[in-house]
């Protein structure tokens, strides 16, 4: 193992355990032990072998504030996964039953870790190597995600997980998102707990927070969250008056 790897897995928390768990891979030992070897970097944790604790430590250390957005079932759903990177979602989803599974990624990603730890990647390591581990049927393609169109298909659920925030047209990709959603689809987005927008803040890359926008067109809504073919609804059990709400908590189809 290199000493990226070395160190992540001496640095291994509860709350990695505890998200890499819902999806038990359960690998021979020896397989296991090879992959840690052979992938230099993982952003997501896997629980290759929860037996003999063996666990690919990723970079993202607690993302348990993402799982009640995902359904325990996706039986006979296509999913697309945006941002896939090493695929935990996209693989999980496909372990939960889903029909079809698509990640993509533009693999941006490979200049910052070069950057931060001098690591060099191809592109796609941990997701290949868990693909085989699993003999799963998720396909990946390189792809940014505002060139989704050329997919030419669509989508009954679509992971969005830290995207929205890290793009300079945030509206623009949800403009994006919704021709790729079919009908009645779901687009979670769901960010760590935080501060709601104000009045006349509007949607910078930095302050949207999407979890609940559909088809249509929320009246009520501020001018900067009128949408193109999109309404948003408050979140959950936020009483304020929708001048002053939480953007939602999925994106869906009306």
């Amino acid at each position: 193992m290199n000493a990226w790897t070395t160190t992540a897995l001496a640095e291994l928390t509860p709350a990695e355990r505890q998200v890499a768990d819902l999806l038990p891979i359960e690998a021979d030992t020896a397989e296991a032990r090879a992959v840690l070897n052979e992938v230099p970097f993982w952003f997501h944790t896997f629980a290759l072998n929860r037996a003999e604790e063996i666990y690919a430590p990723g970079y993202a250390r607690d993302h348990r504030y993402r799982v009640p957005a995902i359904p325990e079932s996706f039986e006979g759903l296509s999913v697309l996964d945006i941002g896939s990177f090493d695929g935990f979602y996209a693989f999980l989803a496909e372990a939960r039953g889903a029909e079809r599974v698509v990640a993509v990624d533009n693999e941006q990603y490979l200049d910052w870790v070069r950057a931060r730890w001098g690591i060099e990647l191809e592109g796609g390591e941990g997701f290949r190597a868990i693909h085989r581990l699993l003999g799963s049927g998720v396909e990946y393609r390189k792809l940014d995600a505002f060139d989704l169109d050329r997919l030419g298909e669509s989508f009954d659920f679509i992971f969005c997980c830290g995207i929205l925030h890290r793009v300079e047209a945030p509206t623009r990709l949800l403009e994006v998102l919704s021709r790729r959603l079919a009908v009645g689809g779901r687009v979670p987005r769901r960010r760590r707990p935080g501060p709601p927008l104000r009045p006349g803040r509007g949607l910078s890359p930095r302050r949207l927070r999407l979890l609940g926008v559909h088809r249509g067109r929320d009246r009520d809504a501020r001018p900067q969250e009128r949408l193109p073919g999109l309404r948003v609804d408050r979140f959950p059990g936020d009483r304020r008056p929708p001048a002053d709400h939480r953007l939602a908590e999925s994106l869906s189809d009306a």
